[in-house]
């Protein structure tokens, strides 16, 4: 593939990994996209959490994320090496707490499903993690320790993607793609709205927007929205935590990721309302009512931003990576919630499809062929999953 054209759709996180990755094996890449570095990867929260996400059912999933967790730190490094600048990667961990005895017994349950698939977490009695993290509010009353569930700043890890493309040869076209052309056998380029662009072979990591670019992909990627709010801290403000705080609270997830500088990302909500992106009144409401029972002091903080972003959603929470129709043709999208977490492991398992390597293990369950197949959960139960996470 060395010298060979590759256009990548789509400049998120798993875009522009991938086509970093490519540019600098050889490939001459171009990435489309009329706004890089936008949508649901300038959104995220940027948790990097396979165990603390972990759902019963979804186990190669959970194997997934833990083959792209234990690359973070060579890809973060590469990254900045390659950028001359920071990728943004915290080490510091990951707390799970729980406030009433409903949702202790939940994480009680998580605890035991890990456990059981041999990962055990460390409990936390409430005094205990408010020792880790003097932050925490009296309300909490119990937890987990996952010291091994890590968390980037997206922004920061962005734009030194960006960076480390160009240096390798990306060029960064600010254009929309249409659709992936081919003449029924191979792909032969894309439409754009500035004209049509022949190539070698054709990336989909288009996100939420995946789902129009090819025939095959049509209803195997659905928009997810989530608002995420940004807070800043004040001076004489109680400090933020140093762990990212994951919690429950009267059975409903919120979440706080800390950023240098004092800064938090409080998420998400979860909906399924096609291509909305307004924030709304009650997802803010219900964002900064339940992250204040879980950490008292961010009422002093300032509101800096409110956003919402599309999730891309798949049928059963894999993404799909893998090559799909005519020759030529790959996708890497369908992340839902792990785009951040499942970048290194992505642009790994595509660079080995473009070179005609065996993809990492832990990639094989996310062949798009089972979708395609109709080996997944129907329409209905995709549905319920959603809304019980």
């Amino acid at each position: 593939m060395t010298n060979s054209r590759l256009t990548v759709i789509g400049a998120g996180v798993i875009g522009l990994s991938c086509a970093w990755r490519a540019a600098a094996a050889g490939l001459r890449v171009t990435v489309l996209d009329p706004a890089p570095a936008s949508g649901a990867s300038w959104v995220a929260g940027g948790m990097l959490a396979p165990v603390t996400e972990a759902w019963p059912g979804e186990e190669a999933l959970l194997k997934l994320g833990v083959d792209s967790v234990r690359r973070w730190p060579g890809f973060a490094e590469q990254v900045g090496a390659a950028a001359g600048r920071p990728a943004g990667l915290r080490t510091e961990g990951t707390v799970v707490v729980a406030t009433g005895a409903g949702d202790r017994a939940e994480l009680d349950t998580l605890a035991g499903y890990l456990a059981r698939l041999g990962r055990d977490v460390e409990r936390l009695s409430g005094r205990e993690l408010r020792r880790l993290e003097p932050a925490l509010g009296p309300d909490v009353r119990g937890g987990l320790s996952v010291p091994d569930d890590l968390a980037v700043d997206n922004r920061v890890l962005l734009a030194a993607l960006r960076v480390a493309g160009e240096r390798a040869g990306v060029t960064l076209v600010e254009r929309a793609a249409q659709t992936v052309l081919d003449d029924g056998a191979r792909v032969t380029g894309v439409r754009t709205d500035g004209g049509d662009m022949a190539s070698d072979v054709v990336l989909i990591c288009a996100g939420a927007h995946s789902g129009s670019l090819h025939p095959v992909l049509h209803g195997l990627v659905r928009p997810v929205k989530g608002e995420i709010l940004r807070l800043a801290h004040r001076s004489g403000a109680f400090p933020p935590p140093s762990r990212t705080v994951r919690a429950l609270v009267d059975g409903r997830p919120v979440y706080a990721v800390p950023r240098d500088g004092g800064g938090l990302v409080i998420g998400a909500t979860q909906a399924e309302t096609g291509f909305d992106t307004e924030v709304t009144v009650g997802g803010v409401r219900d964002l900064l009512r339940d992250a204040e029972r879980v950490l008292p002091g961010i009422a002093e903080y300032a509101l800096v931003e409110s956003a919402a972003g599309l999730r891309p959603g798949s049928p059963d929470n894999l993404p799909l990576i893998g090559a799909l129709g005519p020759e030529g043709l790959l996708v890497a999208t369908g992340h839902h919630r792990n785009g951040m977490l499942l970048a290194p492991v992505t642009a790994d398992a595509v660079l080995d499809l473009l070179h005609g390597r065996p993809i990492p293990e832990a990639v094989r369950a996310a062949d798009p062929d089972r979708c395609v197949s109709g080996a997944h959960d129907d329409e209905e139960v995709t549905r319920a999953r959603v809304d019980q996470r």
